[in-house]
């Protein structure tokens, strides 16, 4: 198991549990779970998810899903309105092409 793994774990059974997530506490379950986790690892990823509150994060995704689809419409129209000028573009310069105005004539 990698370290990243071994800390998420650890982390998300603190949360579940309730108890505060530190350093030493990370290092207590990845310990007890028989892998080897350096103290600057633990100490890194307890200040980085240490404030976040991990419970409401995994459980409030009602947003989610409406900000995803807004997000693919504007991809969507995006990818749309790109492929449109492409083809102008490429009728553009064809019909330079038939006219004997071409680059290297």
């Amino acid at each position: 198991m990698s370290t990243e793994s071994a800390l998420s774990f650890a982390a998300l059974i603190l949360a579940d549990a309730e108890i505060e997530i530190t350093a030493e506490n990370l290092l207590k379950l990845t310990t007890a779970a028989g892998v080897e986790v350096e103290t600057i690892f633990a100490d890194i990823y307890a200040k980085a998810i240490g404030a976040q509150n991990i419970t409401a994060l995994l459980t409030n995704f009602s947003a989610a899903p409406a900000a995803g689809a807004a997000a693919g419409t504007a991809v969507a129209g995006g990818a749309a309105a790109e492929a449109e000028e492409e083809k102008e573009e490429s009728a553009a310069e064809e019909s330079d092409d038939d006219m004997g105005f071409g680059l290297f004539d």
